[in-house]
């Protein structure tokens, strides 16, 4: 059995942006961090392929408070290939204007589990300790993100004065993460696309928790894959 330890971080923003994947076009946040996003967050400060981060609950430590935000985008991506062969990319021609309603003023505290796979010969105690010493001194593999790359997360160890906001909401229906086709080597598929699992999330007094049996059904899935 795989061994686990439960760590914790707070992370605050100006702004974030977590988009519920039903928005086709317009850029909506859910109210709250999602699971997804927290282990973003984590794996920007700490990954290894050993271990894998588990989120068990997110504390909402401030209000939810929204914030309109209008902006210039391009429509299409540039390739590669097309830069190669001397192709050239307008970006004025494929400019659009895209609406997003984001998050201000965030304030999160993740709890999550590191988790050991199977046949890894060192302790727990050995990621554990790299983890917080990496926190405490804000050391990031790259910059940890709430949502969108342009809203930057800052991080810190908690110092135990840390309460969730009083607020109580059922949020619906809520992304968990995104599984991977893998390929029969059992590396990911090269098409990089994933399937969105949701899960029912709420709100209870200031605390988001996850279902530990998620993470059941997605290891279940990734063996039924192989």
């Amino acid at each position: 059995m795989s061994e686990t330890s439960q760590l914790a971080l707070k992370v605050w923003g100006e702004l974030a942006c977590f988009t519920r994947p039903e928005m086709k076009v317009e850029r909506v946040s859910y109210p709250v961090m999602t699971p997804s996003a927290a282990r973003g967050v984590l794996e920007a400060i700490f990954w290894k392929p050993e271990i894998q981060w588990q989120i068990r609950e997110i504390w909402v430590l401030s209000p939810i408070r929204h914030f309109s935000i209008l902006r210039n985008e391009v429509n299409s991506k540039a390739v590669f290939s097309s830069a190669v062969k001397g192709s050239h990319f307008y970006a004025e021609e494929d400019r659009a204007q895209r609406h997003t309603l984001a998050l201000k003023d965030v304030s999160y505290v993740i709890r999550a589990d590191i988790v050991i796979r199977p046949g890894v010969p060192y302790p727990l105690k050995k990621y554990q300790e790299m983890f917080n010493r990496r926190a405490e001194r804000g050391q990031y593999f790259h910059h940890p993100c709430l949502g969108c790359r342009e809203f930057p997360a800052h991080f810190a160890l908690p110092d135990g004065s840390e309460q969730p906001f009083e607020v109580d909401d059922d949020l619906g229906l809520m992304l968990f993460d995104l599984d991977y086709e893998k390929q029969a080597s059992g590396l990911p598929s090269k098409s990089g696309r994933g399937t969105p699992r949701f899960f029912h999330a709420r709100l209870e007094h200031g605390v988001l928790r996850v279902p530990t049996d998620l993470y059941a059904e997605v290891a279940h899935a990734a063996q039924g894959t192989r």
